[in-house]
């Protein structure tokens, strides 16, 4: 498997390394004497469960996240990461966190989807095609995600996001009707991408996100929705030939930790992971978003033929107008799509 976010997209083996360092402390009493010395005090560590490749330049950053986190805690807090999906996929992740075996984890929509299906509203296609669109939607819809993620027993630390989705295919197509004649792939977690291609009249092909791979090979599927950087990164675009050149929107994440773990904090090491979590972010966000870009155009020198859809725009559009009318009242109301497309179009 390619490194996700690694610089110049090159291929490299994913292997987990994974860091483990347990501190724990016994008290011990002398009858009849005067208590012992206290011992160090007990280190709170946070596991966080992540897709992202072990070995990437991305893991300074977590490192780097780390250190804020124990320096701002005076040594009391600090995180253990579990990179490369060593604890599996997100479907995963979420279901680890609920039972303990997890505490926090970094998921795009389909994972957040799982926790609060309404989410999934920031995956519909057609409403965010630009960054500053996405800023202000997160922006703006913040505060109503974070009430139901807490209503689900989950704290929101800092939104991310990697890379621009593109429908990525091994054969030629231009018009939404020409994937009625392919085979698409759709995560089988998230019900977005697969109900638009059901409004264009295609079949979706059902798959976890590892068993994408084999399924290029077999052609069992020969189209995707990724965005370059990881298509690049996970070798899809080795089965590949054609991808759009429009963005149908983006790989929405986010960092969340279980309420339970975070309530359990002191209120200022809380105020120092939110801070440090908002603060790795940033750093992230130019990085990833400038490697995508980087892909992309490294597609484009491989041989890739580029998509133009603008002479098929009307009929995209149509698609994906009709893709997030029908699934108001089945996955997010009427109002949370209004908010979210009114923030995007710039309306106060």
């Amino acid at each position: 498997m390619r490194n996700l976010f690694r610089a110049r997209h090159e291929s490299g083996t994913l292997r987990t390394s994974i860091f483990a360092l347990c501190f724990f402390s016994l008290a011990v009493f002398l009858r009849g004497s005067a208590p012992a010395p206290a011992l160090a005090e007990e280190i709170t560590t946070i596991r966080l469960a992540t897709l992202l490749p072990p070995g990437s330049p991305y893991n300074d950053l977590l490192r780097a996240w780390n250190r804020s986190v124990k320096k701002g805690t005076g040594n009391k807090v600090q995180l253990r990461f579990y990179t490369g999906g060593s604890q599996g996929d997100e479907r995963d992740f979420v279901r680890k966190m609920r039972v303990g075996q997890m505490d926090a984890a970094v998921l795009t929509t389909t994972g957040l989807g799982i926790l609060v299906r309404p989410t999934l509203v920031l995956a519909v296609p057609g409403v965010m095609k630009d960054y500053d669109q996405l800023a202000r939607v997160r922006k703006a819809l913040d505060g109503r995600f974070t009430k139901l993620f807490e209503a689900s027993g989950f704290q929101l630390l800092a939104w991310a996001d990697a890379g621009k989705v593109r429908i990525f295919s091994a054969h030629e197509f231009a018009a939404p009707s020409d994937l009625k004649s392919l085979r698409p792939w759709a995560w089988k977690d998230e019900p977005i991408f697969a109900h638009f291609l059901k409004v264009i009249g295609a079949n979706p092909v059902r798959l976890g996100l590892n068993e994408v791979y084999a399924g290029l090979q077999t052609r069992m599927i020969d189209t995707v929705p990724v965005s370059a950087v990881a298509a690049i990164a996970l070798q899809w675009f080795t089965k590949l030939k054609y991808v759009t050149k429009q963005n149908f929107g983006f790989i929405v994440g986010a960092m969340l930790i279980k309420k339970e773990k975070y309530d359990a904090l002191a209120p200022e090491h809380q105020q120092v992971l939110r801070d440090s979590a908002v603060k790795m972010t940033r750093a992230f966000q130019p990085l990833v978003r400038r490697d995508d870009d980087r892909a992309y155009a490294s597609l484009m020198k491989r041989g890739f033929i580029e998509v133009d859809l603008t002479a098929h725009q009307a009929a995209w559009d149509a698609a994906a107008t009709s893709t997030r009318t029908q699934l108001i009242g089945r996955v997010y109301s009427k109002s949370l799509l209004e908010a979210v497309e009114k923030a995007a179009s710039g309306g106060e």
